[in-house]
Parts: C-alpha cells; structure tokens; sequence
C-alpha cells in the first residue's frame, strides 16, 4: 500500500509527546487562514512511500523516543489518505511503537478511518473555531464534523489532546476560550488542551507560491497573551 507523503521530520519535539517521528502527508480539503503547511494542499503532489518504508524509516529513530514519543502522522489532513494511514500505524504497534494522528477531524467516519483509529495511541484534534460561521468563513468547512469526531473518540476511549491556534482579535477572546473548556470537560477521552501561538514565518511559502496569506492582516499573540489564555483555562 502506498501514500503520497510532503514531508518528513526526523526528531519532531511539537507533534505529541515526547520525541516524533513526524509524518506530514499530502492533501488537504480545508483552507485554513493560518494555514502554514499550503504546499500540502493538492492531494496529487507528494512523494510516493509504502506503509513499510515509513514504519522502518521511523524505526531507525526508535532510541531517541524514550517512553513518551512515536510517531505522529499529520498534513495536510491526514486522513484523506485514511487506508495508507491505517496501515502505517497498524506496523508501527507491531513494533511497539506509539502512535499519534494529527488531524482537523473534518471528516467523515467511514470504515477507514474507524481502523486507522483503531491503531491509534492519541489523536491531537484541532477545533479551530468557537462556532460554526466562523469555521465555514475561514476554513470553508463546517465545524459540526470536528464535533462530531471528538464524540467518536469519546465513544472509543482514545486519549486525545484539544489544540487551537490563537489568533490575535480572532481566537483569543475569554467566552471562546471558555467554550473549549467546556468541550473538553464534556468529553471524557480529552486529557489535555494545548493553545498555540499564531505565527507569521509561513508567509515565504505562500510568496513562493504566488498567493495571499489571508492571516496577514492579524497580530501574532504575545506571551503574556498566551499567559492569560492559559491560566483561563487552568481556573
């Protein structure tokens, strides 16, 4: 089996726990505003692997993983590639090895997908948006499906970590923040919220691309933002 891949990151320190293996895979139905991957957004670029040559590529890298770390695949959106997925995580537990799926959960739950998260050790689920007009103005896509997944996840009892990036005078405001924590209270398979800051470097891509960042126009939060978001969360 086959996958078109857009990247790989050898020793990945921001993809889940501890150490990764850092799998990015090609396509992607969304168009995120921040979106710093849109080179990963045309699902017929990539470069061709099989199953097997990721899981012994990652491997190699198996010493430096400790306890905590693994391989996480992302994007792009993961699972449209679902069957590829499923079966490079399916020979990664052969192995031992953890498995992390980094994904915006705007999917349909099909067959699978039901098997690549049958192999799944923790999803990092993106839920970008704290209402669904603004999901479909800056990422084209409903936000009842990420919704909708987590409440599979919950069903199946995956550990699974909430993530949303912050956007200065977009996402950062105390009821959205809020809005979060009560999705992850109310679901019993989340352990974890992360808040990741907004960042601007990807703009180069988009220049090379010839396209628009669309976030331009927004302020890069800073880390006394991030301190107060967090600690709203933590109350």
């Amino acid at each position: 089996m086959t996958g078109l891949v857009n990247s790989i990151q050898s020793l990945a320190a921001v993809d889940g726990p501890g150490v990764r293996f850092a799998v990015f895979m090609q396509g992607c139905h969304l168009r995120c505003g921040y979106c710093h991957n849109p080179d990963t957004w045309d699902i017929y670029d990539g470069t061709e692997y099989t199953a097997e040559e990721i899981a012994d590529r990652c491997e190699r890298y198996r010493e430096y993983f400790g306890n905590d770390g693994g391989i996480t695949v992302s994007g792009g959106e993961p699972l449209l590639q679902a069957e590829f997925v499923g079966e490079v995580f399916r020979l990664c537990r052969e192995r031992g090895i953890n498995t992390c799926l980094d994904t915006s959960g705007a999917v349909p739950i099909d067959d699978a997908v039901k098997r690549t998260l049958s192999f799944t050790d923790r999803v990092l689920l993106d839920i970008k948006f704290a209402n669904d007009e603004m999901y479909m103005i800056h990422t084209g896509s409903s936000g009842e499906l990420p919704l909708g997944f987590l409440e599979y996840l919950s069903l199946k009892d995956i550990p699974t970590t909430l993530r949303r990036v912050i956007v200065s005078g977009l996402t950062d405001d105390v009821d959205g923040i809020g809005e979060l924590r009560r999705i992850a209270d109310s679901h019993r398979c989340v352990d974890k919220i992360e808040l990741l800051p907004f960042r601007k470097m990807c703009s180069v891509k988009y220049e090379k691309m010839g396209m628009k960042f669309p976030f331009e126009i927004y302020d890069e939060p800073s880390l006394s933002d991030m301190e107060r978001l967090n600690c709203i969360l933590s109350d």
